[in-house]
């Protein structure tokens, strides 16, 4: 298998369990709280590593006890973290998730250290980004150093860029991207327009194909997920699964496709396992649920 290379975020994760989100102006009582790792970057190495890849994040941290907690649980989960620096006069970034009995979840983030990963920490790694198999990037960083992280790949390197959260992208990153992953919304952002079903994505999948990436998946949630490429379009469903909790089922898609186009799998059948990954993943509380090696 060859080796990923993740630029990103960590994140403190505050999950709060309550039987309905607070409508405005309205305070809910009861409800658990758990607190867990998050971060976009850091959950799908994570999630990459426990499928047996070799990855290594680029990543800040508070030099908090939040930092020295999030690097040690990254660590144990199998991801080289010796890119992950410790900030002095900024927190760790957090995340406050609130989760319904429907497993849907509200997510407000402060970024802390995540907004300080500058397209000087890419630069000073550039030798180890050409020679990866794959880069996996998302927006909870800079998008300059996202781009420049791209930039700096070499011809062999696979650039898979989740474009969450939304944010407008430039066309030659679109052009530089070999396989763009998107929810629903975030295509719809990138459309301009809705997306609606499986037969929308579908739509929004190939008119974004045309705007410069290789390679376009649209995650659907529980109605799987759409792959768009220069041979056509599929829908890969997903298994009816009970749920518990969505958080960070995407990041479990990109880290599982990363990992598997790493070792050579062909990208539908790497979707189809991505899809069946993420999909086992909502059984659990937490963005990095307690999978083993798959």
């Amino acid at each position: 298998m060859g080796s990923i290379f993740v630029v990103g975020s960590v994140n403190q994760d505050y999950v709060l369990t309550v039987d309905h989100r607070p409508g405005a102006g309205e305070t809910v009582t009861g409800g658990t709280l758990d607190i867990r790792g998050g971060g976009k970057g850091a959950n799908q190495a994570v999630a990459a590593a426990r499928c047996g890849a070799a990855v290594t994040l680029l990543a800040r941290v508070g030099s908090d006890a939040a930092g020295i907690a999030q690097r040690k649980d990254l660590q144990r989960s199998g991801v080289d973290v010796s890119l992950v620096t410790a900030t002095t006069g900024v927190a760790t970034g957090a995340a406050f998730i609130t989760v319904t009995p429907d497993g849907e979840n509200a997510v407000t983030v402060v970024p802390g250290a995540n907004a300080m990963v500058a397209v000087s920490d890419v630069e000073a790694v550039a030798g180890l980004l050409n020679a990866s198999s794959v880069l996996v990037a998302q927006l909870e960083i800079p998008l300059d150093t996202v781009a420049a992280a791209v930039h700096l790949c070499g011809p062999t390197t696979r650039v898979l860029l989740n474009a969450a959260p939304f944010s407008p992208l430039p066309v030659p990153l679109l052009e530089s991207t070999d396989t763009l992953v998107v929810n629903e919304h975030e295509a719809a952002s990138l459309l301009g327009s809705p997306v609606l079903g499986t037969a929308g994505a579908k739509d929004g999948a190939a008119t974004l194909l045309d705007s410069g990436p290789r390679c376009v998946i649209v995650t659907l949630g529980a109605l799987g997920a759409v792959v768009a490429d220069a041979g056509g379009c599929i829908h890969v469903p997903a298994p009816v699964v009970p749920v518990v909790d969505t958080t960070g089922a995407g990041d479990v898609f990109v880290g599982t496709l990363a990992a598997l186009l790493a070792d050579g799998q062909p990208l539908d059948r790497a979707a189809v396992t991505a899809v069946a990954h993420a999909s086992a993943s909502v059984a659990f509380v937490g963005a990095r649920s307690p999978l083993s090696k798959h």
